[in-house]
């Protein structure tokens, strides 16, 4: 009798597979409330490497890192009438506090615009105070209907940027090199995910906005999923909160703003984009776990393999040693495969008279002996390699699965049948974007023809990339 898989396959039930690989990696659960999650410390793991890896990008664009109330009072949000209403449906409100009725219902942060725009009305006098650049690591609360781990969460992770410009100009370059330099970066060279750059039909735009930018991946489904956005706010808050600054001139003049996130939805797209049948694949320039070095038993191989992974730490390598030799080695190894980690080295006592150790690679396959003397000089390379591959597989795979369309029909077709479509926008337009819609299908951006983000809607040549979403 043939053995049951560890994990549901992906082409049997893709969303099973996703939630077996969140349980079986040990990555979330489930929280006690609908619509909440409870990270797990390997799942966690990857969240601070995104972090940490985003953070650096985000302060070499010259934001600061600050933090703003979870509480917000519900008369915030009504000052802008776009915004409230984007996101009225998902507001959780505090009605009481301390025993009591609160004078003014606070609504629980479900993005910062309306609180950070109060402050920088106080903070911003003069054109010498611009740029003024902000971030904040935060959580944040949108009532979810339809929650999915990761993906949709009533409560989540996130960074969220706010910035405030004297120029239209200054604040749309500036939304930009967030969208290109810092979101287009980490996610094409750390998460290996050949994400499309593209810019939000008006349907589309956040709730505020006069242009939203985006970043989408396509799954290992043929699905998209927005893994990151970068909008450009006009004056929209700044007239709501009076923020204005006394330019060189001495004239009073509205700043121009810019916001801009990515959340722990990224940690569900890296799982979609690389995960296979065997597990999760992490990148090796993300994974907090780049190597993990194994003993398979004796006292002999247990030593050699902590002397080993001292090495590789001291070589920079991130590394973990595995020595629970009283656990079966068979389900320790097939652990370490559901969580992806790039590399195993397995050692036992054969290895220790040959003087090797067998090279285990998570994401090509396949094992191959090596000299132990050889390893640290070794593995800063395959660890390249393999990175590069998964990108190379994201960007195969967008390729072949994406068509280029002439009508609204064949656009859905492609799309339900699970892939990507390309249409001129001028054919598609509004009309087209919501006959799509009534097919559970949608513009997920406007792109130029040469691939670069279009200035406009309108702009001549753009295309849209139609698909169906998580």
């Amino acid at each position: 009798m043939a053995k049951a898989p560890v994990l549901t396959p992906q082409a049997e039930d893709f969303p099973r597979w996703y939630q077996d690989l969140i349980n079986k990696a040990e990555l979330a659960d489930n929280g006690p409330v609908r619509g909440t999650m409870v990270i797990r410390p390997y799942g966690y793991g990857l969240w601070e490497r995104m972090q940490q890896e985003m953070d650096a990008r985000i302060k070499d664009a010259g934001a600061q890192n600050a933090y703003f109330p979870l509480f917000i009072p519900q008369s915030y949000l009504t000052r802008e009438a776009e915004h409230v209403e984007g996101f009225a449906p998902e507001l959780a409100v505090v009605t009481h506090g301390g025993g009591k009725e609160l004078d003014e219902p606070v609504v629980v942060r479900p993005t910062s615009e309306t609180i950070i725009n109060d402050y920088f009305s106080k903070w911003v006098q003069s054109y010498r105070d611009l740029p003024l650049l902000i971030n904040q690591w935060a959580n944040v609360v949108r009532w979810e209907m339809r929650p999915r781990v990761f993906l949709r969460t009533s409560e989540f992770l996130w960074q969220e940027g706010h910035t405030a410009h004297a120029t239209y100009e200054d604040a749309r370059e500036y939304a930009a090199r967030i969208h290109r330099d810092v979101y287009g970066d980490f996610m094409t060279n750390v998460l290996g995910i050949d994400v499309v750059l593209g810019r939000k039909t008006a349907k589309e735009r956040f709730a505020g906005a006069i242009n939203t930018l985006t970043l989408e991946g396509m799954m290992g489904d043929g699905k998209a999923l927005q893994l990151g956005t970068s909008h450009e706010l006009g004056t929209n808050f700044a007239k709501a909160f009076n923020t204005q600054y006394l330019s060189k001139e001495g004239k009073q003049e509205l700043v121009w703003q810019t916001s801009w996130g990515v959340s722990t939805r990224m940690v569900g797209g890296l799982i979609m984009s690389h995960g296979d049948d065997n597990g999760l694949r992490v990148p090796p320039r993300l994974a907090a776990v780049q190597v993990v070095v194994m003993a398979i038993k004796g006292d002999e191989a247990v030593a050699k393999v902590r002397e080993l992974g001292d090495q590789l730490k001291a070589a920079g390598i991130r590394v973990q040693v595995d020595d629970r030799v009283d656990t079966p080695f068979g389900r320790r190894a097939v652990d370490w495969e559901l969580k992806g980690v790039p590399v195993r080295i397995e050692i036992g006592p054969r290895d220790l008279e040959a003087g090797t150790a067998m090279l285990a690679r998570r994401i090509p396959g396949g094992k191959e002996p090596v000299q132990i003397t050889a390893l640290a000089e070794l593995l800063p390379k395959v660890l390249e390699e393999d990175q590069a591959q998964l990108l190379r597989e994201s960007r195969e795979r967008r390729e072949s699965r994406t068509s280029d369309v002439a009508t609204i029909g064949e656009a859905a077709e492609a799309a339900v049948a699970g892939g990507w479509a390309r249409i001129p926008w001028a054919d598609l337009g509004p009309e087209g974007e919501a006959k799509l819609a009534e097919q559970a299908v949608s513009v997920r951006c406007l792109v130029a023809e040469d691939g670069s983000v279009p200035l406009t809607d309108d702009a001549p040549g753009t295309l849209a990339i139609v698909a169906r979403s998580y």
